[in-house]
Parts: structure tokens; sequence; C-alpha cells
């Protein structure tokens, strides 16, 4: 998803996007425990570590966002500065929490052929973008359907789980960019107004003609947005 977004960063900075486990190359940890965002968070971690960065830039859309504070929360002193695109700092109300549970236990039966891509492409991009941009839907479908059923059911009870951020955000006072597209119904500009009321040194855009996925809608904004805020020196 970031592959569109990377070229123009990668020109002017140095960009890594790690492999989230279970839902690319990394497999899933064989553990009883019960899936944690605590675990992704360790695994970024140690790659900041084998890659010896003492300190990065950290940032990431949606759920990635969630990762991101789970980071935030586990290393501060590894993060000299934030990115969210289109996500939230608070953790889920009781019955979206249970969506995600429901939905994690329907991919473990069923798979996640049809349904989940059916369910998420409607949510995902702008009326317009689905409307004219067929190419765009279409690989984004592929890549919904790429994705393991465990790593999707992994992800979903994680994502459930996490805890509340906006206290970890206000005592965090490194350079903060917040994005989120103007039509993002899944994260709607008001939870980017929380995460930016709530992180003391924050910027936010509102990213026009877009909605959940702005990295893959409109990427040279976010690119764009990236590289006009990013801190150096």
């Amino acid at each position: 998803m970031w592959n569109a977004v990377r070229a123009p960063l990668a020109a002017q900075i140095r960009v890594i996007t790690p492999d989230q486990r279970g839902l690319g190359r990394s497999p899933l940890p064989e553990t009883d425990r019960e899936p944690s965002l605590d675990d992704a968070a360790r695994d970024v971690i140690a790659l900041l570590d084998k890659l010896e960065l003492d300190q990065v830039v950290l940032g990431g859309c949606s759920m990635g966002g969630y990762l991101t504070q789970a980071v935030l929360r586990a290393a501060p002193d590894r993060v000299g500065g934030l990115v969210f695109i289109d996500t939230k700092a608070t953790a889920d109300a009781p019955e979206a929490a249970q969506a995600r549970l429901d939905q994690a236990n329907r991919a473990e039966a069923d798979g996640i052929d049809g349904w989940l891509a059916d369910f998420a492409m409607p949510l995902m991009f702008a009326d317009a973008t689905l409307a004219e941009r067929p190419d765009l839907v279409a690989s984004t479908r592929e890549l919904i359907e790429a994705q393991p059923a465990s790593g999707i059911a992994w992800a979903a009870r994680a994502m459930a789980a996490r805890p509340d951020s906006l206290a970890l955000l206000r005592e965090t006072d490194v350079p903060t960019l917040v994005l989120v597209g103007e039509h993002d119904k899944v994260t709607p500009v008001d939870q980017a107004k929380l995460i930016a009321e709530a992180a003391p040194n924050s910027t936010l855009q509102v990213l026009p003609d877009s909605a959940h996925l702005t990295p893959l809608e409109v990427p040279d904004l976010v690119s764009r947005a990236i590289l006009e805020w990013y801190p150096r020196g």
C-alpha cells in the first residue's frame, strides 16, 4: 500500500516499511498468548535494533496508526516524530470491538474470500473513486484478498483489545503530523482532530477527494504533506 508514496519520500529521506506479522511474509508466532499490538510493536523495535536506528519518525495508516501508538507506549525514546494517517487514538466502543471479534471468528471459520473485500471496499474510498477509478479499486481488492485469514483474525483481535492512547499522546511532545481523508467513514475527521488536540506539537491536514486509504487514493498529497512537514536536522 506504500508503493506510490515510497518513491517521492525515498528521494529525500530514508523510508522503511516493516512487514506486518501475519499479513505479509512474516508469519504469526506460535504462541498461546492473546493477540496484542504490543507484540507487533516489539517486532518494530527489534527491526530498529537490527538496523541500528536509535530514533525514527514513525507512522502508519489505519491499523498502522494503532501500531505506532503501541511502539510509542513501549519505547518512547525511539520516536522522534509521529505520522498518523486515517487512524484514531481512542479505544473501540464495545460494539465496535465485538464487530472485530465477529470478523475474526468468521475469517477463521470461513476464510475471507469474497465477503471481506465486499464489506471493506465501500468504506475504503470516496464515492467518486469507487465510481471512476476501477483499476485502483481492483488492485486494492487484490491486496485485501491476498491476506491470510489467520493474519486477518489476529489483527482484528489485537485491534479490538487496544487501549485508549489520548493520554499517551498528551505526554508526547514530538512533531506530529495528522492526515485524514475528508470522506473517511472509518476514522473520520473528528477522530483526527482528537489526535491533533491531544498531541502538543501537532499539525492536522485534511486531504480532499479521499477517504480511508489515502496512501493509495491520493499518494501525491500524502507524500507532499509528509515532506513539507518532515522535521529535519
